[in-house]
């Protein structure tokens, strides 16, 4: 008996982007089924008429719906993006404190502090 190996094939990857369109998004909002994970990708618009209170208007601009295997893989994927970032550049802060006088463009919230 000989103790072979199954000998490894190159595969070669083409990346087709001829067809891909690029959006930019702020938000994301994401449900689920048993068997796929939606997400919804758009922009986050903060709007006030006058007279009128503050409004935020979710505008979807794209949908990627995925198997959960997909989604996990997605997941792993952007956990690895991101600490390679943040161990290049330092951690990204998700609430950043507002600057005073500048404009802030979400909807007020209730300050729990201050019942």
């Amino acid at each position: 008996m000989t103790d072979q190996q199954p000998q490894q094939q190159q595969v070669q990857l083409r990346i087709d982007e001829s067809k891909m369109n690029t959006t930019y998004a702020n938000t994301i909002r994401t449900s689920n089924t048993n068997d796929e994970l939606i997400m919804d990708f758009g922009l986050n618009m903060p709007m006030q008429a006058p007279g009128q209170p503050p409004m935020v208007v979710f505008s979807v601009g794209s949908r990627v719906v995925m198997n959960w295997a997909g989604a996990k893989r997605l997941a792993m994927s952007i956990g690895g993006a991101v600490r390679q970032y943040e161990e290049r550049f330092g951690e990204i802060d998700i609430n950043p404190p507002q600057n005073p006088g500048q404009p802030v463009d979400s909807a007020p919230t209730a300050d729990p502090s201050a019942n």
